[in-house]
């Protein structure tokens, strides 16, 4: 059988269908005489028995997710079991399941209804210094660093406030230069064209040191402060050492407000808008929660990690968000319109097709193929399968391999119902011991044909209850043995004793209750 198709766990009621997995997927069989020819017949659903009973279809003798439209042999010989008109689930999936089980199995159904659906993009993202709230401090002339007024990073500093005073020939000399240019401005009032001259100098020197950023301040000394307010990120200057034009000897950041670059898929990005609100929470912090808002949507993709960089904004009053703290970001993309939804829980996923398992009430169950448009957190939007106001099963347990395994194990869900009751269908009969896998806890029999199960005789592996069953059996040893059906597929031997058995077989019986 194909296993690549379906293989999703559907938790449509605690234990629908328990005993769903099956160990036989690995069994070795070594027939005896059973023949492997298929019976060459026309369509199941035309044929009768010879009682008149309409045949369906057959399905697998050992239980498994299985079925033929045909009559067939098993891997180990068996002929398939035949199902008949009335006992089938429907030509439409459907099962009947009687109210007792239904209760017993604790079911559980939610009503196909139109809500909002939250849909959020989750990211993982950091802190990081909005750009555009930090500066640097990089004098524009040579000097050196007479006194720090600020002399560690990670220090408060107010807009306007000293930094360093520095000492400088380069400025010392343009002062000079200015003083001069004033001073003969004056002295040639009376010579229009000395004064005007005069002037031109003296302009020209304020200009310089405009360009410095030092105007009227024309002294030797000068007081280079804050830009703006914030937190000194970064310093290297140090008291008494010099300094080059454009040397950057503080960076400072306002903290206040920061950014969060976080890693969005590509196969989410047309969710998001600039504005949309976001929730982040970080390590530092994990039993709070703070507010963002989407502000920019980068224009380029990373071709490594197919993910696109988005830009949130959020205040920092408190100082609590530090750059390079790591954050996981959640993105509220939902719409307040009302959509048509079943919960996530309701539906079987493959990939390439979803199913979602409705009540139609009165026990009876059909598996719905479903088309789904958006999902949320706990909700997925249904555009096409069921309408407002049907149930659908929200709580069990499936393996699903095709739909006809589907159907195979509702069919299962129903004909458990006989052996639920009491403990596991045991089938007691005779044979030999053959060999025991201590690695898989399995052991390989050869038993006479079980009228019960249809199988003829043959040699194949059983689980085994315990390890002590076996003790002191040799290859060949005629045995007595019990069994049980614990599920579909898997069939346990509980008890083994010889028959016959010669003192170096062990006379022993051996049991394990």
């Amino acid at each position: 059988m194909n296993r690549t198709g379906w293989l999703a766990a559907l938790v449509v009621l605690g234990a629908l269908a328990a005993g769903g997995g099956y160990w036989a997927g690995s069994r070795q069989v070594v027939h005896e005489g059973a023949g492997h020819t298929n019976h060459d017949s026309g369509a199941a659903g035309t044929q009768v028995d010879g009682q008149g009973r309409q045949i369906l279809y057959y399905r697998n003798p050992m239980g498994l997710p299985d079925t033929s439209p045909v009559p067939k042999k098993d891997s180990m010989g068996m002929d398939y079991i035949p199902v008949y008109a009335g006992e089938e689930p429907g030509d439409e999936g459907v099962v009947k399941v009687s109210p007792a089980r239904v209760q017993t199995l604790g079911v559980k159904t939610a009503m196909v209804e139109r809500r909002p659906l939250s849909q959020p993009v989750r990211a993982s993202g950091r802190i990081e210094v909005d750009e555009r709230a930090q500066a640097v401090v990089a004098p524009r002339f040579d000097g050196w660093i007479e006194r720090l007024h600020v002399r560690a990073t990670g220090d408060v500093v107010r807009r306007g406030q000293p930094l360093f005073s520095t000492y400088s020939p380069e400025l010392q000399s343009a002062g000079e230069e200015l003083r001069i240019a004033e001073r003969l401005q004056r002295e040639s009032a009376a010579d229009p064209q000395a004064a005007e001259a005069a002037a031109r100098l003296a302009e020209a020197t304020r200009s310089r040191l405009r360009n410095l950023q030092v105007a009227g301040q024309a002294g030797v000394r000068q007081t280079l402060h804050a830009p703006i307010n914030g937190i000194v990120l970064e310093k290297t200057a140090v008291e008494g050492a010099r300094f080059a034009a454009g040397e950057a000897l503080f960076r400072i950041a306002d903290l206040s407000k920061v950014w969060v670059i976080a890693d969005v898929f590509e196969r989410d990005l047309a969710q998001l808008r600039v504005g949309q609100p976001a929730q982040l929470v970080l390590d530092a912090f994990p039993d709070r929660s703070f507010e963002a808002r989407v502000a920019y949507l980068y224009p380029t993709l990373d071709a490594a990690t197919r993910s696109t960089q988005v830009r949130l904004e959020l205040d920092n009053p408190d100082g609590a968000l530090r750059p390079g703290m790591f954050a996981r970001v959640e993105v509220s993309t939902g719409s307040d319109a009302p959509r048509v939804a079943v919960p996530a829980s309701a539906i079987i996923d493959d990939g390439d097709r979803q199913v979602v398992l409705v009540a139609l009430g009165e026990g009876r169950f059909a598996p719905r193929p479903v088309r789904l448009g958006m999902r949320g957190s706990d909700f997925a939007e249904v555009l096409d399968g069921v309408e407002d106001g049907e149930r659908v099963v929200v709580s069990a347990s499936f393996l699903i391999d095709s739909e006809s395994q589907l159907r195979a194990a509702l069919s299962n869900l129903a004909d458990a119902e006989e052996g639920e009751a009491g403990s596991p269908p045991a089938y007691d009969t005779e044979g030999s011991f053959e060999d025991f896998d201590a690695e898989t806890g399995s052991v390989m029999l050869s038993h006479e044909a079980i009228p019960a199960l249809k199988w003829p005789s043959m040699t194949m592996e059983f689980g085994l209850e315990s390890p002590d069953l076996v003790h002191g059996l040799v290859s060949g040893t005629p045995i007595r043995f019990r069994f049980e059906e614990r599920g579909p597929g898997e069939y346990v031997v509980t008890r083994i004793e010889p028959v016959g058995a010669s003192p170096a077989q062990g006379a022993a019986e051996h049991r394990h209750d």
